[in-house]
């Protein structure tokens, strides 16, 4: 297993980079977010996961650690490959997904290209308590509130009320994130329905 890179940077592109390290060229795969951040390097250092298949063996490269452990997470979920973990950490900052992840912010997740609902959800289930016990989110206020207000359209939805329906009784309501639980938004929106 190759851990990591230090070498001097002698290609960069916004998808991959070639690093010299000690006179051997590596070709390393890289998000966005590392992208933007050794755009301006000559040399450096990547942490790095090899994927070996039956036909290629590819060298993923992060800027640092934080970006690495959440792509691990990501590709050990069924149905998301190396590929779509790149797209969701270029779309993404890792501090950003992962409260989106942590929150239970489906509507996020879906604005990442390849990403649909049924993915969104697999992937919040499958990580959500991982990524909280290892503290790497931290939830904003807006954060916390879309997932509350998702988690109890998914319960008025499951009580047999209409998307529609259970939308709007969910906007009307006066949520105050501050101060009112999952229970007492379902509460208010049941009763203006």
């Amino acid at each position: 297993m190759i851990a990591s890179l230090t070498g001097t940077y002698i290609l960069k592109t916004p998808s991959y980079v070639h690093m010299d390290v000690h006179g051997v060229g590596y070709e390393v795969q890289i998000s966005l977010n590392t992208f933007a951040k050794i755009q301006d390097a000559q040399q450096g250092t990547l942490m790095t996961i090899l994927q070996i298949k039956e036909d290629s063996h590819t060298l993923f490269g992060f800027a640092d650690t934080t970006e690495k452990i959440l792509f691990q997470q990501l590709i050990n979920v069924n149905g998301v490959g190396a590929s779509t973990a790149r797209m969701m950490l270029s779309a993404m900052q890792p501090h950003e997904l992962s409260n989106a992840i942590a929150s239970g912010n489906t509507g996020a997740l879906e604005k990442i290209k390849g990403i649909g609902r049924k993915s969104a959800e697999r992937i919040i289930l499958e990580l959500r308590d991982k990524i909280v016990k290892s503290g790497m989110a931290q939830p904003s206020q807006g954060f916390a509130q879309h997932g509350i207000k998702d988690e109890a359209l998914q319960a008025l939805i499951a009580l047999g009320i209409p998307r529609a329906a259970a939308e709007s009784a969910i906007k009307k309501s006066s949520f105050n994130s501050t101060e009112d639980t999952l229970e007492s938004l379902i509460k208010k929106s049941l009763q203006l329905i």
